[in-house]
Formats: C-alpha cells, sequence, structure tokens
C-alpha cells in the first residue's frame, strides 16, 4: 500500500486534504476496522454454536446462564461493554504482570473482547432460533437412523439451522462492521478514527467523513453481495424443487 501511495503522489498535488499522509492514515484504519470486524466475527461464532445448542437444553441449570449472557450483552450498550473490557482490567489485581497483559497494554485486544462477546450473545439467539425452527420430520428421520444426538446436530440439524440463519446473521455481520466506529473512544484509530483525525487536522468534516461513509457502504455492499450468493449457493435445492 505504501508502494501504491507513493506512485500516485504526483496526483494529489494541490490537494490540501487527501495528501499521502491522510490516506495512509486512512488505509491504517481500514486494515484495523477489517481485522477488528474479523477476529470478532471469527470468535463470536466460535462461541455462539455452543452456546446456541445449549441455550435449547431442557436443563434449566445450563440453559438460564446461557439466556442470562445473551440478555446482558444485548440489553446493555456496546459503548459500556468497550469501557469495562478497557478500563476494567486496570483494576483486576496481578493482570499487569500475567499473561493477560496485553489486555491492560493493548486496546485493540480489549476492543476485540468487547465485540466478540457482544456479537456472540446476539449471534447465538440467531443460531437458537434457526435450531429450534428445524423441522420435527428432519429429526426424526435421523434418529430412525439411528444417529446419536452430537451426529444429529452435526450432521442435521447444525447444517439445516445455518442455511435457515444465513439472512439474519448477514445484517448481524453489517451490525457488527458498523459497530467497530467505537473504537475511537478507546484510542483505536479505526476508519472514525482515521477521519476524525483528518477533520482535526483542516477542519474539513464533509470531505473527511463523507470518504469514510464511502468505504463503509462499499464494505457494507459487498458483505451483502458475498452473503446473497452464499444464500444462493446452500438454498439452491429449494428453487430446484418449485
Amino acid at each position: 500500500m505504501e508502494a501504491l501511495l507513493t506512485h500516485i503522489a504526483h496526483y494529489l498535488n494541490g490537494n490540501e486534504i487527501f495528501t499521502v499522509s491522510t490516506l495512509s492514515m486512512y488505509w491504517h484504519g481500514f486494515v484495523t476496522t477489517v481485522q477488528l470486524t474479523f477476529l470478532a466475527l471469527v470468535t463470536g461464532v466460535v462461541i455462539a454454536v455452543p452456546l446456541s445448542v445449549l441455550r435449547g437444553s431442557q436443563c434449566r441449570w445450563i440453559k438460564w446462564p446461557v439466556f442470562g449472557y445473551t440478555y446482558l450483552f444485548r440489553a446493555t450498550p456496546l459503548l459500556i461493554q468497550l469501557y469495562i473490557a478497557y478500563y476494567g482490567f486496570t483494576f483486576v489485581p496481578g493482570v499487569k504482570n500475567s499473561i493477560f497483559s496485553f489486555f491492560y497494554y493493548n486496546p485493540f485486544y480489549s476492543c476485540w473482547l468487547a465485540f466478540a462477546l457482544n456479537t456472540a450473545a446476539y449471534t447465538t439467539e440467531i443460531f437458537h432460533g434457526a435450531i429450534k425452527a428445524t423441522p420435527r420430520g428432519e429429526v426424526e428421520a435421523a434418529r430412525a437412523f439411528g444417529m446419536s444426538r452430537l451426529t444429529q446436530l452435526r450432521r442435521i440439524i447444525l447444517p439445516s439451522a445455518f442455511r435457515r440463519a444465513l439472512p439474519a446473521y448477514g445484517n448481524e455481520v453489517i451490525f457488527m462492521l458498523h459497530a467497530t466506529v467505537v473504537a475511537m473512544a478507546v484510542t483505536v484509530t479505526d476508519l472514525t478514527g482515521a477521519a476524525y483525525y483528518v477533520y482535526a487536522r483542516f477542519y474539513a468534516p464533509f470531505p473527511a467523513f463523507l470518504f469514510v461513509a464511502a468505504l463503509y457502504m462499499i464494505l457494507s455492499f459487498s458483505i451483502q453481495g458475498a452473503f446473497r450468493q452464499l444464500e444462493k449457493r446452500m438454498l439452491r435445492h429449494l428453487r430446484s424443487a418449485q
């Protein structure tokens, strides 16, 4: 990217706002935003899949703690959760000199933690609803074949639920992308932080923030397009049956 910016430098002559320096700032903000979104979503899915299964357990000592977790994170603002993750570690004894010291020294990891736990709560409810909507005939057919509960989950219930959850989960991915703007509140320079830097330097809010808005739109439409293609591929058996 640095080589590309150097190559286009002469095209930016006379432009006071979009210079090599500011475009480099935007690029680093773009990379940070994509990294935070990707890591939070991957971690969130890893957490949400087992929790969504436990959420449907008949044992109240299993399902109610999971419900409490999802309710807590869905009922409180993400910014408050981020502040707790960022400032909270400074008050936990021994963290500074433990293996978790990276939470203390680098705000990026606090953002990752807060975003991952937040999206995991929403994703758990999305997957739980999709699992509950599994046709009873599919489960009975799996039992008739002698499948264990674990095999049913792995081969029948979870793949079927994932297909039904795709539209709602696609929206959650976009919401998570947009939610990363709060990272700026804890000194992480994401796309919005880069725009604020440009605005504070040149006192030009419209070029700074409209440029970032365009970048978010490109990312959002790209995600929508990817999920539409994924839906077409995973639901093609329904179209052939019509």
